[in-house]
């Protein structure tokens, strides 16, 4: 009697070990994934350069100075 108890201990310990080790797999899976890769990072740098260079953009667009100045070209031309 007392070598059953002992087999279905083991078999317990084995289930409980193994359902560990799945999760600390599952874990290190999750955290790999949610890393970003190299490329990912050099986009992300180039998204934001665009960006700048967009804002930029805007601001020349629509500074009144500089529209102010090209309706005084206008004039000039006719």
């Amino acid at each position: 009697m007392a070598g059953h108890h002992i087999m279905i201990v083991l078999i317990v310990a084995i289930g409980v070990f193994g359902g560990v080790l799945r999760a600390r797999y599952k874990a290190l899976r999750a955290e790999r994934e949610q890393m970003p890769s190299p490329e990912t990072e050099r986009m992300r740098e180039e998204v934001k350069a665009m960006r700048d260079r967009i804002a930029v953009l805007e601001r020349i667009v629509t500074d009144r100075g500089n529209l102010l100045e090209h309706e005084i070209e206008q004039l000039r031309e006719r």
